[in-house]
């Protein structure tokens, strides 16, 4: 056997057991609360602790900062494994991080980093992102939210909303007009900051937050990166907050199909099983071939994601594979509650919730009409 081929399988086999482990850590600390969770409208803030434990959270960020070094491939095992649970309000709050910092580890200086990301990883601290506002979603150009600079502070004024995570992070990593767009890491305990909460259709225990910035001062040295070059940064990380959103949604689909699977291999109706229908046998056949063909766009471009920056043709895949995605969890959690019946239209299952759960993803990150344009764009269409 080549050094390349037991290279390979060493990783499989160390990526088999970090599944296993984190397989273990849902089922033990999350699958048996997530329903009283979503009821509740809140998980408890003791679960970021134990995720960080766990070494869910430091995945793929620097070790001199807490983190473990990983590919893309890792990070997306965490997000099969809690997807499992069956709720995607909790996978978006407990990994809010991961739109909030990586603008601050590409970008912002050495002392803030240390200010910052150590805690964060450690699940002492929670990060979030805050770019959307009520006259400005993936139309960053326009964003509205100033700040000015004030001898050896920044002042915000102006709104942001549908922050995921807004009302309890620590740390807001904010979009903000100067004279071009920066990114400013503002403090949760900031003066000047209100938050309020918003219901929502899904996500009910994921803390989604309208943010509100009143003369809110923040240190100068909080700005991430050159004044005016935010930007660029904001692009950067939609790539990765869109690949993640499609692995979730790829995995959301995967849970539908194997909630459907189940629920038809064990009713009765009509004196046969629900799978021996020819009727029912195709809608779960159909569900598979979207997340089998979902995930290996994925997997092809997890690859490319690693490889290095993704030039116009990876973008413009990445736009699509979101719409992808979601169409395929969409559609699998309109078969599985069809296949679940009353069952699937009462609250309890997961498909039920994930039903809920899906346009939010269909919109999140870009909607499936702002990624069609930017892919055209991409391929100079």
């Amino acid at each position: 056997m080549s050094a390349t081929a037991v290279a390979d399988s060493d990783e499989r086999a160390a990526r088999d057991d970090f599944r296993a482990s984190v397989r273990r850590f849902v089922e033990r600390e999350i699958a048996p609360h997530v329903a009283t969770w979503d009821e509740a409208g809140t998980f408890p803030r003791e679960l970021y602790a134990k995720a960080a434990e766990a070494g869910l959270l430091a995945l793929g960020y620097p070790e001199h900062l807490g983190g473990t070094l990983a590919s893309m491939a890792w990070r997306l095992i965490v997000s099969d494994e809690v997807a499992r649970a069956g709720s995607g309000g909790l996978l978006a709050s407990l990994f809010s991080h991961s739109i909030g910092l990586p603008p601050i580890v590409a970008a912002g200086s050495a002392a803030l980093q240390r200010r910052v990301v150590p805690d964060v990883l450690a699940g002492r601290k929670i990060a979030a992102l805050a770019i959307t506002e009520p006259g400005a979603g993936s139309d960053v150009a326009r964003i509205a939210c100033r700040a000015r600079r004030d001898g050896d502070a920044w002042v915000i004024d102006g709104e942001k909303t549908f922050i995921t995570s807004g009302v309890r992070a620590d740390w807001l990593t904010v979009a903000v007009r100067t004279s071009g767009i920066s990114l400013i890491a503002v403090p949760g305990d900031a003066s000047g900051l209100e938050r309020t909460p918003l219901a929502k259709m899904g996500w009910w225990c994921s803390d989604t937050a309208r943010l509100s910035f009143s003369s809110c001062r923040v240190p100068a040295d909080h700005l991430i990166g050159d004044e005016n070059a935010g930007f660029r940064a904001i692009m950067a990380n939609f790539n990765g907050e869109r690949l993640l959103m499609s692995a979730s949604a790829c995995a959301f689909a995967a849970v539908c199909l194997d909630e459907a699977t189940e629920w038809a291999r064990n009713r009765t109706t009509f004196g046969q099983r629900l799978v021996e229908h020819q009727v029912v046998r195709h809608k779960l056949v159909d569900m598979r071939m979207r997340v089998r063909g979902a995930r290996a766009w994925l997997e092809a471009l997890v690859d490319r994601f690693d490889a290095g920056p993704l030039d116009a043709e990876a973008v413009a895949d990445l736009c699509l594979l979101k719409n992808h995605a979601t169409q395929a969890m969409q559609f699998c959690a309109d078969h599985a509650v069809q296949i679940l019946g009353g069952s699937g239209y009462v609250r309890g299952t997961k498909s039920e919730r994930i039903y809920r759960e899906v346009k939010v993803m269909m919109i999140g990150g870009g909607s499936e009409e702002i990624m069609k344009e930017l892919a055209a764009r991409q391929l100079g269409l």
